[in-house]
């Protein structure tokens, strides 16, 4: 009996390693599914997007003319950088930039979900509405608000003149370039924003409410003890995204070398912009890239505190 059981054991024994060996060659055809899914995204990020900035980088250590000419200077470009009272000016404006935008387009993008988000016939076309401007070309609607601001024959001043602010002019005067480059920003970006956020409250269980209701929550309680803490993944995704686009986006950009060309008195000279001028007008490839460069650093280093204070959009401390 016990010989019977022991063949019977060495008889099952080559057969589970057939199983075995059957389930790990799924297993790698899996993976290697998978892999040749990723290959092509991964060598289109590798050649065209870390290949640029792996020669940037190294490129900031050169002094380059432009017609051809390279000669190491070493760290001298990254001195100057730290020296240049001008592009320390371009740092400052971006600051400012951002602690305009990046609130303005949470508020905003947060405001308009929760005013259109019952699904509607008319919400639906003010959805459309509202997102309609990230469908036209920047440059036409830089175009377009240069013409509605043009001093004191814009539609702009023409429609502020009963007030007393027809005089005002929006991107010639040095105090109010900014704000008007800031509210353009918000009026193009908003309604994908707006998107995002509407993604984020449909995700929200509804008995959360009812049961809020039930207890006698009104809207301001439950909009501050449910909406905002379940959507706070969704908050630290809008934060991260509107502050890499107010520092580096090519709407940032656009909007700038279109309305204003970084004036007047240098108000609107941007970080990106400056970085631009550099390169494309002064022919200073190498000192441009030490400076993007450097503005790569600091988004990663804000990316990694955002990441690391709030545990990746949890808000969580305990």
């Amino acid at each position: 009996m016990a010989e019977a059981t022991s063949l019977r054991g060495t008889a099952a024994a080559p057969a589970q390693r057939r199983a075995v060996a059957g389930r790990l060659r799924n297993r790698h055809r899996e993976w290697l599914a998978g892999y040749l899914f990723v290959a092509p995204d991964a060598l289109g990020l590798l050649v065209f997007i870390g290949a640029p900035m792996l020669l940037s980088l190294s490129l900031g250590f050169f002094e380059v003319s432009g017609f051809g000419t390279y000669e190491f200077v070493g760290l001298a470009n990254y001195r100057r950088m730290f020296h240049d009272p001008l592009f320390l000016l371009s740092l400052r404006v971006t600051l400012t930039y951002i602690v305009m935008l990046v609130p303005a387009l949470y508020v905003s993008g947060l405001g308009l979900a929760l005013l259109i988000q019952r699904s509607t016939r008319f919400n639906a076309v003010v959805r459309s509405l509202l997102f309609m401007p990230q469908t036209v070309s920047l440059v036409v609607v830089s175009l377009v608000w240069q013409l509605l601001l043009v001093d004191k024959i814009g539609v702009v001043s023409r429609l502020l003149r009963p007030i007393g602010l027809g005089w005002i002019s929006w991107l010639g005067d040095p105090h109010f370039a900014l704000a008007v480059i800031v509210v353009v920003s918000v009026w193009f970006l908003m309604g994908f924003y707006m998107l995002i956020f509407l993604g984020g409250l449909q995700d929200i269980p509804q008995e959360y409410y009812e049961a809020a209701r039930i207890d006698g929550a009104g809207r301001l309680s439950c909009f501050f003890r449910i909406t905002l803490p379940l959507l706070r993944p969704t908050s630290f995704f809008v934060l991260l995204v509107s502050t890499v686009t107010a520092v580096c986006g090519s709407q940032t950009f656009d909007l700038v070398y279109v309305m204003t060309r970084g004036g007047p008195a240098n108000t609107t000279s941007l970080a990106i912009f400056y970085v631009y001028q550099q390169a494309f007008l002064f022919n200073e490839y190498g000192y441009a890239a030490a400076m993007a460069s450097f503005l790569v650093l600091v988004l990663i280093v804000l990316t990694v505190c955002m990441f690391a204070l709030t545990r990746g959009g949890r808000f969580t401390y305990d």
